[in-house]
């Protein structure tokens, strides 16, 4: 059943994966097309081996990561400076790449694995595309009415008090710039699939322990 935050595929994890454009068009750099279940790709796993022939991504990867094979807040910020996917845009704060970190630090280590990081790159690519998408003037800024419609987009329906409070917590002088809107996605994205990984029925309603509430929001 699917419900307010979950629109069309979302709300039945499909293959799509959740808060990612519906229509992508062909497939992203670094994107894979088989899915797993509960909308998550299924990437290689970690490896010494891997080649940065077959996937250059391992190359920005590595680049910054350290004995451990993962990467930190600011390790993810020059990473993904150096690979240069904002284009145009302005690169990504500090405080984006941890939130970016958070939505997939299922273990709660404050790091990103290889494995993440492909998530994530798939991911960004999307929302890149749909960001350009939207700001047809190339101004690097999008307004209340094209956010609304990239949300929608995504699969996400919002009452319109929503969308408020998003654009207030977003925006600046009214409009929204790329880094802020990718981290208006990562958030959506993230506490979406922490409320949906409690409302098991899929009824649109879970009830929460306090610590649990904390733990699942004060991390994003």
């Amino acid at each position: 059943m699917a419900y307010p935050g979950y629109g069309g595929g979302f709300g039945n994890f499909s293959s799509q994966m959740p808060g990612m454009p519906i229509q992508m068009g062909q497939p992203m750099p670094g994107t894979v097309p088989d899915m797993l279940s509960g909308g998550y790709s299924g990437y290689p796993t970690y490896s010494a081996s891997y080649s940065s022939d077959a996937d250059p991504i391992w190359t920005y990867f590595t680049a910054v990561a350290g004995q451990d094979g993962e990467v930190d807040a600011e390790e993810l910020q020059r990473c993904l400076t150096q690979s240069g996917i904002s284009e145009t845009y302005s690169p990504f704060s500090l405080e984006t790449c941890r939130i970016m970190i958070a939505m997939l630090d299922r273990d709660y280590t404050g790091k990103m694995g290889f494995n993440e990081f492909k998530e994530l790159w798939a991911a960004l690519s999307a929302w890149k595309q749909n960001f350009m998408t939207i700001d047809e003037d190339r101004s690097g800024t999008v307004e209340r009415h094209e956010l609304s419609q990239a949300i929608a987009v995504m699969g996400y329906r919002l009452s319109p008090q929503t969308l408020t409070a998003i654009v207030k917590r977003y925006s600046k002088n009214g409009r929204i710039f790329f880094d802020d809107y990718v981290a208006c996605c990562v958030k959506l994205r993230a506490l979406t699939d922490f409320f949906k990984r409690r409302d098991h029925l899929q009824q649109g309603f879970v009830n929460f322990i306090y610590d649990d509430f904390l733990q699942g929001t004060m991390a994003i």
